[in-house]
């Protein structure tokens, strides 16, 4: 039952497979986002990617770390212009809010005792 006619048994190209399971089982949105954290520096620019990275991507949602809190007040600050670009980049209503969180510092307070006080402030490495 072969023909020279194209049907359903042609093989198909990997990258149209691919690109149809991601549609079925809904991974579109996330495979874009993954593709921009990839080209991160590409996006949002090298000053921007020096200071702030990328975390965690969910419902819409992009967590940013920054190196100092100093750099996550400025991210903030830039968090409806850094929606614009995502917008730009990955279309309507996949990036809906962006989170922007400082540097994950040293925790000091282990242990049962320990001195009550104003403890360490800002980033340490």
């Amino acid at each position: 039952m072969s023909s020279a006619a194209r049907d359903g048994r042609d093989p198909a190209l990997v990258g149209d497979a691919l690109s149809r399971l991601a549609t079925e089982r809904g991974w579109s949105a996330d495979l874009s986002v993954g593709g921009v954290v990839g080209r991160w520096r590409e996006v949002v620019g090298d000053q921007l990617a020096d200071h702030c990275t990328p975390e965690t991507f969910d419902d819409g949602l992009l967590v940013l770390r920054t190196d100092s809190t100093a750099w996550a007040t400025q991210v903030r600050l830039l968090v409806p212009q850094l929606l614009r670009r995502l917008e730009a980049e990955l279309g309507p209503d996949v990036v809906r809010d962006v989170k922007v969180v400082g540097p994950a510092g040293v925790q000091w307070g282990h242990g049962q005792r320990r001195v009550a006080g104003r403890g360490p402030r800002d980033t340490y490495a």
